[in-house]
């Protein structure tokens, strides 16, 4: 006996499915999903752009503040 599922498994799974929800209802699904997917993934880029920014911003913040003090000291 295999302990995984053969593909005539899962071919018997889809085609309940298909039955149960109907292909109109699984293709709003499935473009439900996708826009999901790629919303999450356009939030992910803009958030690491941020970061990016914030980090970039910081460092100039620093330059700046060693700038001053070393002006102070001469």
């Amino acid at each position: 006996m295999m302990a995984g599922i053969s593909i005539w498994q899962l071919v018997i799974i889809l085609g309940i499915v298909v039955l149960l929800f109907g292909t109109k209802k699984l293709r709003n699904i499935g473009s439900d999903l996708g826009g999901a997917i790629k919303g999450f993934k356009g939030a992910m880029k803009d958030g690491e752009e941020e970061a990016t920014k914030n980090i970039e911003k910081k460092d100039d913040d620093l330059t700046a503040t060693t700038a001053k003090k070393e002006e102070t000291k001469h």
